[in-house]
């Protein structure tokens, strides 16, 4: 254990500790603590020690920094002036360059400036001069949270509080990395930490409802947010998490006015507004969640969308006839299929149209009838006159729920692939189609359901259950115990995504399918499609109808309470039993 813990005990080696700092003997003091916590790690004094030798860095550190100086620095940064902070932190680290307490400051205000990269990088510098700053550490975790580099932020978070255990703004921010990895049991476990360091740590009660609303704890979540509000009853983020809650329960009037008393104390709050849409939108109230939906734009966090170039943006005022107009794709291959209807709207208004979209479904988009550009590059700036992303358009051109385009069918299959495909389906029987997966992402949640499901209505007389799925989900046919048609290798399987799937719903005479853009595609092919929606579905969905506006052709089945896809299929197999009598009738 080394020269001094062979001669002295633990409780003299931390006194001799001390006595190093209080002389200015850092490294000596240092290897006393680390050698005491290499024997005994979970020693309290040792560690806090450590943590003190940060706060004597600060103050005896080589070439202090004059006092004034570093006091106009921080006047600075609390006065907002973070473009100020910045220049007078890079001179005085000219001339000062092993000061971390200049280096954090820098890489606060570059936080503030949204420069993450200049930010990043001052932290790590601030951790390189001083090990033993539990500050330092935990800014670089919450810096490389921003760039969802999670699993370097928790060992940072886990680094400051080696250095400080009762850390509980480390703690907090530890819970945050966790939540956002979906370890919500060890992310809630974190929070409670930093709350039992400081009950009345307003954003760690919020934080911890967040967690908990993403497990389903649905009134836990609500607890924790009024909690918050007691603690700081102008927090606008806990208002919004509210809001969040009260709409997965699809309590949307409360949802609504929560979402505008968040946006009252906080009007540029992004998520508020763009939440707030689609409430609106999932309540039927097309009007107001299209205006709102344009906030997408903005959006920090899973930003699918770009902003159409300023000098390009057409509100949906100007006139557009003759006009070269450029609409690029947005979010999903579903998306894209169930917002294709408006092109012919902007054809039939004079625009000379072009449509930026992914390659690979340029063959199934050509049978759109409209003469129509299709590009997966995007023109420059002097080759077009106007542009907006596809899912603008309802906005632009006015949608309400009574003046959807319902022009259906809108899509069509290619005739020679439904003709061979036709062939290959000998059987005479009727033909259901299904699908019951999406691709595997956050959005994805709820909305998928076992194909284990579909046993009861394959034991349905004279039914044939045909596989339309492809990628994640696949594995699941080799473990059920019904009988499933599959199409081979060659479906689908060139460049153009969906060729073959839609040759093949044409050839059925039912669809079955989740939340996919299966059903966005079988809809704009005006097939008899049934789509089973979790609880609070998707907005377009919107809730309790069991038709859709956007595809007259579709029936919805809904889950009655949140996971509960036995009810839901037991009506799906109800209704489909009575349509084979009344047809065998």
């Amino acid at each position: 254990m080394g020269f001094i813990m062979s001669k002295l005990s633990v409780s003299q080696s931390i006194i001799k500790a001390k006595s190093y700092a209080k002389k200015g003997k850092i490294e000596e003091a240092k290897n006393i603590y680390e050698l005491v916590l290499k024997a005994f790690p979970k020693n309290k004094r040792a560690q806090e020690g450590l943590a003190n030798l940060a706060k004597f860095n600060q103050n005896f550190g080589p070439q202090d920094v004059p006092q004034d100086k570093v006091e106009q620095l921080i006047s600075f940064y609390k006065q907002g002036q973070m473009a100020t902070t910045v220049n007078l932190a890079q001179e005085l680290l000219s001339q000062y360059p092993e000061q971390f307490i200049l280096w954090n400051l820098l890489g606060a205000a570059n936080i503030s400036l949204n420069q993450t990269s200049n930010a990043l990088a001052a932290f790590k510098k601030v951790t390189e001069l001083n090990p033993y700053y539990p500050d330092g550490f935990n800014n670089l975790g919450l810096t490389l949270h921003r760039t969802r580099r999670l699993e370097e932020a928790i060992s940072c978070y886990n680094k400051a509080l080696s250095l400080k255990p009762n850390f509980a703004d480390a703690h907090n921010n530890l819970g945050n990395s966790l939540k956002d990895q979906g370890k919500l049991k060890e992310a809630i476990k974190a929070y409670v930490k930093a709350i039992s360091l400081r009950p009345d740590y307003a954003e760690a009660h919020n934080n911890m409802g967040v967690a908990l609303q993403e497990d389903d704890a649905f009134k836990e979540a609500i607890e924790c947010y009024e909690k918050a509000l007691s603690i700081k009853p102008n927090f606008a983020d806990a208002f919004y998490n509210i809001a969040n809650t009260l709409k997965d329960q699809g309590e949307l009037d409360w949802a609504i006015q929560t979402y505008k008393k968040a946006i009252s104390l906080r009007p540029d709050y992004v998520e508020a507004n763009y939440n707030l849409s689609l409430a609106y939108l999932l309540n039927g109230e097309f009007e107001k969640g299209l205006k709102l939906y344009e906030w997408r734009y903005r959006k920090k966090k899973e930003v699918r969308t770009r902003a159409p170039r300023k000098t390009l943006y057409w509100k949906g005022l100007g006139a557009i006839k003759g006009k070269r107009f450029l609409v690029y794709e947005e979010q999903g291959l579903g998306d894209i299929i169930q917002f294709c209807r408006y092109l012919p709207l902007l054809k039939k208004m004079g625009a000379d149209l072009t449509f930026q979209v992914t390659e690979e479904l340029h063959s199934l988009l050509q049978t759109i009838d409209v003469d129509l550009k299709l590009t997966s590059s995007l023109p420059s700036e002097k080759q077009i006159d106007f542009e907006t992303p596809l899912m603008s358009l309802p906005h632009l051109l006015n949608t309400s729920l009574e003046t959807i385009p319902k022009n259906i069918p809108y899509l069509s299959a290619d005739p020679m692939k439904a003709m061979l495909w036709s062939n290959r389906f000998t059987r005479n029987n009727f033909k259901v189609g299904i699908c019951w997966q999406g691709s595997k992402n956050k959005i994805d949640v709820g909305r998928s359901f076992s194909l284990s499901l579909f046993e009861d209505i394959s034991r349905l007389k004279n039914i044939e259950l045909i596989s339309l799925h492809k990628g994640e989900g696949e594995k699941q046919i080799s473990d059920i115990k019904f009988d499933l048609t599959t199409l081979g290798d060659d479906f689908d399987a060139g460049g153009d995504s969906f060729i073959d799937t839609a040759a093949v719903i044409v050839n059925c005479d039912l669809i079955i399918s989740s939340d996919t853009a299966i059903a966005h595609l079988a809809g704009a092919l005006g097939k008899p499609t049934w789509v089973a929606l979790k609880y609070i579905p998707d907005w377009r969905w919107m809730l309790e109808r069991n038709n859709s506006p956007w595809y007259p052709t579709v029936k919805l089945y809904r889950q009655k309470k949140q996971g509960d896809w036995e009810h839901v299929f037991d009506s799906m197999r109800r209704d489909l039993k009575s349509w084979l009598e009344m047809k065998k009738n």
